[in-house]
């Protein structure tokens, strides 16, 4: 046998869907125990958006459609960038993708060769790394703080900069921690991407979900739109996690490029999932929102009270939570494991976001859980 992917072995499984089995699988066994693991919204997706699909069946609209999506849903995702982010578009600038995650990967297989190298700041989403892996690229990790608002500083991208490096990519409002970058930190990402010529690659996917500040697109930035490429989606908006519909915007001609990547893996997305969509983007979200701002000022408030160190989020559903205080010798991992199983308490360790001696918490569940999830917590480590 002549052996398997290099590219492929060297990528770790995700420790996120590790730990979110090992609670479920618990949770299934019998024992009582407190999710604050899922990245996904608890809510159900909107009737509306569920009338639409069953409609789109109804009607045979099950056959094959354009590698990068049927245009109405092209053309509405123009609208919704227009109206929501003040940037112009064409549909053949969209592609509409499985997901997210293949709108990434898809982006990254369009503009990366091997051995380029492309800075993400960390605490990063699992999966930022090991797509860029795959495309035999290399990350370059430069570190954020809770103390500095988990914010990149220019001197950490001056100290990234190799001849090698061709992207940035950057995610706000950011999974694990929380934050926003506000229009300061994007000016400056932005000046430094066109003073290096670099690519900027925005996951914007929890755009809708911010409390204290308001999303900025870093492509709506003067001299930005041509060298920013936006990934985003419907999965955190709208409550469509298992419906898998991202879509990416870039420039034609890089566009072009990931409609043929995706017209080589999956073809087209699910045409009943596209109609959907197409229906989601007239649907009004914001209680989902409202509901998510209660949930994280309660959080913030008990996490508060149990004396945690904690950073307080400006967006997405997620608390980033200093447990070093609490490690004894162990790693994240042990711990987390140590309060599944004896607090009955599930979250997710920092160390595959590389913020070890930290645990995210996802506050996409209800207040009743929240209470009894952070009292739970607050008993067995304090």
């Amino acid at each position: 046998m002549r052996g398997l992917s290099k590219a492929v072995e060297s990528v770790k499984s995700s420790v996120t869907l590790r730990i979110n089995s090992k609670a479920k699988a618990l949770k299934k066994s019998g024992k009582d125990v407190v999710l604050f693991t899922a990245g996904e919204p608890d809510f159900a997706t909107p009737d509306e958006i569920k009338n639409a699909a069953i409609d789109a069946i109804n009607a045979n609209f099950t056959k094959y459609t354009k590698s990068s999506g049927i245009i109405e849903l092209r053309e509405k995702i123009c609208q919704k960038l227009k109206d929501d982010n003040d940037l112009d578009y064409s549909p053949d600038e969209i592609v509409v993708s499985n997901g997210g995650k293949q709108a990434l990967f898809n982006i990254f297989g369009a503009i990366l060769n091997p051995n380029d190298e492309v800075i993400i700041f960390t605490p990063a989403w699992v999966s930022y790394a090991p797509q860029v892996a795959m495309w035999k690229a290399k990350a370059v990790a430069v570190s954020t703080s809770a103390e500095e608002e988990y914010l990149p500083k220019r001197e950490s991208l001056e100290s990234a900069l190799t001849d090698r490096t061709k992207a940035i990519l950057l995610n706000s409002p950011n999974n694990p921690t929380g934050t926003v970058y506000d229009r300061k930190t994007l000016e400056m990402i932005a000046d430094f991407a066109k003073t290096h010529d670099l690519y900027v690659v925005a996951d914007e996917v929890y755009e809708k979900i911010v409390y204290d500040l308001e999303h900025v697109s870093i492509a709506s930035i003067n001299g930005m739109r041509n060298r920013t490429l936006i990934i985003n989606g419907f999965s955190k908006s709208h409550a469509m996690t298992g419906w898998r519909v991202g879509y990416s915007v870039a420039p034609f001609e890089i566009s072009k490029e990931i409609a043929k990547i995706q017209s080589h893996t999956t073809s087209n997305i699910n045409s009943i999932a596209q109609m959907a969509a197409l229906k989601a983007l007239d649907v009004d979200t914001s209680d989902m929102v409202v509901e998510y701002r209660k949930r994280r000022d309660l959080i913030v408030d008990l996490l508060h009270k149990a004396k945690f160190k904690f950073f307080k989020p400006k967006g997405a559903f997620y608390v980033m939570i200093d447990v070093r205080a609490f490690l004894n010798g162990k790693t994240t991992e042990d711990l987390c494991i140590e309060l599944m199983e004896k607090a009955g308490v599930a979250m997710i360790p920092g160390d595959g976001f590389g913020l070890p001696g930290f645990v995210r918490i996802s506050f996409a569940t209800s207040q009743n859980q929240i209470r009894k999830g952070i009292e739970r917590l607050s008993n067995y480590l304090n």
